[in-house]
């Protein structure tokens, strides 16, 4: 085992020095901690000697320094400036604020005068952040508690806003909307303004425990993201005249942990292989096997102390992969990536799912001269290197390190490549231990061990007419009749008027294909209430044609409408409590309803008493999704922290004689316990055709809503889990993905293109897949929106509040 681990870790100090390299280092006379450094795509600029200016340009920064003097007083702040010509440069010290054209300083330079800047604020304050606005004609200076807006091109104040109850950290311009900045403070917040007004447009409430450090607009998506000093990101959307919506929340502590743990998995594969362990060796060139979390003790062990995470710099970037992807036709170029820098490495953070892809510890590298950093800048914007300017936290030191994305893809690649494809549809036959193969054993079980010979000579004896010999003649009863009954026809034209009523009912009714181009519903087309008392609706589901809806009820009732939401519903009772699950066979000719009184009840759809009760001998706890699974075989439930299976048979036959006895019978097939959970909170399956993979979203505690009834809680996630009922076993297992799981309040539409959720503030959105930014809100309704669901044949959306009304959208 240690001659195994030094040849993993000789492999990976070879790959490190492909990974990073450091550029330039030198050795300050002041500490430079906590200090805004500034990088560009060309240029980085520090403080040194406090009073002065030193400015490297990247590519080649031993030869190429300028120094820049004009300050009186220790520098604070240091930002570049957006456009390439003229490269701005500002710098801050409670003196002055002065701006520097990086073109005339170095011509200055080369004609042998000193380079001059453009003083524009005096006497403003200690300075601890500086941003240009897009078009590098505004100047935002965070000084103390208060945010300066200064011209660039004189010395003129433009805007002065004050609102925070503490020093603003961070503050930058939004580029999707003129005159408009936000702010963060160490009072854990964020205000956007309109520095034109002086007025303060948004709030937000406290969102950590720890003061916000930095800040980052997302050009792309209109959004932006706060880090704060224990290491959490939050994302947040920012459109015109509608508030700030958190839509992303990341634990960077957590998200580290995760990232290792596949790391350290895919190490302990190759350790454990005796035959190829040499072979394996360039494989294992990519993995830093150096980290402490990938330790076999430190991941067994028990609590250890937790090292915070301060946020000091973002940047955002291409997506990692894309110079590798780009080619392939599944990737989309709308994706993006975060770069972060904290205090020991760096991490890149993919947008679109909140997950890590890379990460650099500045640990793992020997040879760098800052292992704790104090002060962060990141800039580039190529895509196949990004540059990043270091201060030591406790030393004198600043570095130029130089992160090379292309070999930092090729890992992210391969981790991301580790997992094995899963399809819906099997690859192989079922086992014969499968409970899906009941059909099959049951067939095996009623055949017989053998025969006699008696029965085989018995069985050979076939059946002859009655008068069969040669010269009478026989009656004939045996053949077929000569005379043709009837005559079919084939493929026989339809008249005109049959043509017209296959049109209209085509208009009126469901369209056999969802059309994918449709836009999406947002308007208001119908209202009914179910009751005439506020009586709560626990579920919808349409059926699969989509021509009826059905719709569970608090009041231990199940109705079913049709789907334009006219004409009285038909009306299902019998349960003893509320009807949290409904479910449609694919014939729509069977309904399924799970209530809390820890039964089950199969319909007919035009019946009006159950055909099969399945009852509390059954279900410990009351089934939170119910479903009909495999073409319509079995019963897929859950109930509490198991998930059971039933064959059964439906028959609405009954005898005059024994009118109370039913035929309807189902048989228990299997019974699977997630002993590592406390209840499954939903379940979903594919119906439509021969499938065994199962999704499973567990959970380890659930809380009652304030505002809901009992029967609705609000579940808190452990992990989601992919089984596989060929192999009876789980394959694949998500965790940390969400912390709060309300299943019910969102639907997907059958195009794949829009996704509907509900809220507690009495209205619904409406996302456009590919964005986090919803489309529509789905205003007007008098209560919570419990539940909602898309229509799967026509773009229709209906939506059921607590008060128990129905509203059907259209677009």
């Amino acid at each position: 085992m240690k001659a195994s681990k030094t040849i993993h870790q000789n492999a990976e100090n070879s790959y490190l020095k492909e990974v990073i390299t450091e550029k330039h280092c030198v050795q300050s006379n002041t500490p430079l901690s906590h200090i805004q450094l500034a990088c560009c795509w060309k240029y980085c600029a520090f403080p040194h000697d406090k009073r002065d200016v030193c400015v490297w340009n990247i590519h080649n920064p031993i030869l190429q320094t300028l120094q820049l003097k004009g300050h009186h007083q220790s520098i604070t702040a240091l930002a570049f400036g957006n456009h390439h010509e003229p490269m701005l440069l500002s710098s801050a010290a409670e003196d002055y604020i002065i701006i520097w054209d990086m073109e005339a300083c170095q011509r200055n330079i080369q004609e042998g005068f000193v380079p001059r800047g453009n003083v524009v604020g005096t006497l403003l304050g200690k300075v601890l952040y500086l941003c240009f606005s897009p078009d590098d004609q505004a100047l935002a200076t965070c000084a103390d508690d208060k945010i300066y807006v200064l011209n660039c091109k004189q010395e003129e104040i433009l805007a002065v806003l004050e609102g925070h109850l503490a020093v603003v950290t961070a503050a930058e311009f939004c580029p999707w909307q003129v005159n408009t900045l936000v702010s963060i403070s160490e009072d854990r917040t964020f205000k956007v303004w309109d520095f034109t007004s002086n007025s303060l447009l948004y709030q937000s409430a406290v969102l950590s425990g720890s003061p916000l450090l930095s800040l980052c607009m997302d050009n792309r998506t209109n959004q932006f993201i706060t880090g704060s000093a224990n290491g959490q990101l939050d994302v947040f959307t920012l459109l015109d005249k509608q508030q700030c919506r958190r839509v992303l929340h990341i634990d960077l502590q957590k998200e580290k942990q995760k990232y290792y743990c596949r790391i350290h998995q895919k190490v302990r594969l190759t350790e454990n292989s005796d035959v190829n362990c040499m072979s394996s060796l360039s494989n294992c060139k990519n993995l830093q096997y150096s980290s402490p979390y990938v330790n076999d003790n430190d991941l067994e062990s028990g609590p250890r102390a937790c090292i915070e995470l301060p946020i000091l710099r973002m940047c955002h970037c291409e997506y990692l992969l894309c110079s590798l992807l780009k080619k392939d036709p599944s990737f989309t170029e709308g994706s993006s990536s975060l770069w972060v820098g904290t205090i020991n490495g760096l991490f890149n953070i993919n947008l679109a799912t909140g997950e890590l892809d890379a990460t650099v510890q500045f640990e793992d590298h020997l040879g760098l001269s800052i292992q704790t950093a104090g002060s962060c800048a990141i800039g580039s914007r190529s895509t196949d290197k990004i540059f990043c300017l270091l201060s030591s936290m406790f030393g004198e030191h600043i570095a130029l390190l130089e992160v090379h994305m292309n070999e930092l893809a090729k890992m992210c690649l391969q981790y991301s490549n580790e997992e094995e494809s899963l399809s819906v549809i099997a690859r192989s036959p079922l086992l014969t231990t499968s409970p899906l193969n009941c059909d099959l054993q049951q067939k095996e079980k009623r055949k017989p061990a053998g025969h006699t010979k008696a029965e085989l000579a018995a069985s050979s004896i076939k059946d002859k007419p009655v008068v069969f010999h040669t010269k009478v003649k026989s009656s004939g009863y045996t053949t077929a009749p000569s005379v043709n009954m009837f005559k079919p026809k084939v493929n026989p034209r339809k008249s005109i008027s049959s043509v017209k009523k296959e049109a209209n009912s085509s208009v009126k009714g469901v369209s056999k294909e969802y059309p994918l181009d449709s836009l999406a519903p947002s308007r208001l087309h119908a209202r009914v209430a179910v009751s005439n008392q506020p009586t709560s609706v626990c579920c919808i589901q349409y059926s699969g044609d989509g021509k009826q809806l059905a719709v569970g009820l608090a009041d231990k009732s199940m109705l079913v409408y049709n789907s334009s939401l006219t004409g009285s519903p038909t009306v299902f009772q019998g349960h003893d409590g509320a009807v949290n699950c409904v479910g449609w066979t694919q014939s729509n000719k069977w309904l399924l309803t799970a209530s809390e009184d820890r039964s089950l009840w199969i319909w007919p759809v035009h019946g009006s008493a159950p055909a099969l009760m399945l009852g509390g001998e059954t279900l410990s706890k009351p089934a939170r999704s119910a479903q009909f699974y495999y073409m319509d075989k079995f019963i897929l439930f859950s109930s509490g922290s198991e998930f059971q299976l039933h064959r059964y048979l439906l028959d609405t036959s009954r005898d005059d004689i024994k009118s109370y006895k039913r035929k309807s019978k189902s048989r228990l097939v299997g019974k699977f316990k997630m002993t590592d959970t406390q209840e499954i909170c939903c379940l979903s399956a594919v119906n439509d055709f021969y499938s065994c993979i199962l999704l499973l979203g567990s959970v380890f505690s659930t809380q009652p809503s304030e505002s809901y009834n009992l029967f609705l809680t609000t579940a808190i996630t452990d992990g989601i889990k992919l089984w596989d009922l060929r192999t009876l076993r789980s394959v694949r297992r998500y965790e940390g993905h969400h912390n709060r799981c309300h299943p019910c309040r969102i639907s997907l539409s059958p195009c794949g293109r829009y996704l509907a959720t509900g809220s507690e503030d009495k209205c619904a959105y409406l996302f456009e897949l590919g964005s986090s930014n919803y489309i529509h809100k789905l205003s007007g309704h008098t209560e919570t929106v419990m539940t909602l669901a898309f229509s799967p044949s026509v773009p229709k959306l209906i939506t059921a509040t607590l008060d128990g009304k129905l509203q059907l959208f259209v677009p």
